[in-house]
């Protein structure tokens, strides 16, 4: 079993709450808009990390984290990229990769709307963990945590770290 912290749009600030909430996970997953260097630095020595970059990053986060991320988690085949849409709203060009090669956990960030729907027409589960840094327009920073075991996702948590800064 693999517990997984997921995080996105952080814009350059880490909350001193996400290493306390993510102190159990095994491994850290960033969906973008990492802000900084520094963010990626201060997550990646808390965890191993796993991160995309995102439309705000430049090329000092670009070096470090690709644009999408395939893997394998357990026995998930998992897609990772900072703009994605979601189920019935996919941004354009993801539906139709998504047909070619369907994962079956689709991550991205950017709305800063915490989301997680079952896709029932591709069989796959999207989630997009919200915003946890300082800018943005949403009014609560959130994050999820959740583990894989085999080709199960249990004990998915959706967790609000308060107003944001």
């Amino acid at each position: 079993m693999t517990r997984i912290g997921l995080i996105s749009d952080t814009h350059g600030f880490i909350d001193p709450k996400v290493f306390k909430h993510f102190a159990e996970c095994d491994q850290i997953w960033h969906a973008g808009d990492f802000g900084n260097i520094a963010a990626s630095d201060q997550l990646s020595e808390f965890k191993p990390l796993r991160g995309v970059y995102g439309n705000i990053d430049g090329q000092d986060i670009r070096i470090v984290h690709p644009k999408d991320q395939r893997f394998l988690c357990e026995d998930m085949k998992v897609w990772m990229t900072h703009i994605g849409g979601y189920p019935h709203r996919y941004s354009k060009g993801i539906y139709e990769q998504l047909i070619k090669n369907p994962p079956d956990i689709f991550i991205c960030g950017h709305s800063h709307i915490l989301k997680v729907i079952y896709d029932k027409k591709l069989n796959l589960l999207h989630l997009n963990p919200g915003a946890a840094g300082n800018s943005g327009f949403h009014k609560v920073k959130t994050l999820l945590r959740f583990s894989i075991d085999g080709k199960e996702i249990k004990d998915m948590e959706i967790i609000e770290m308060g107003k944001r800064g």
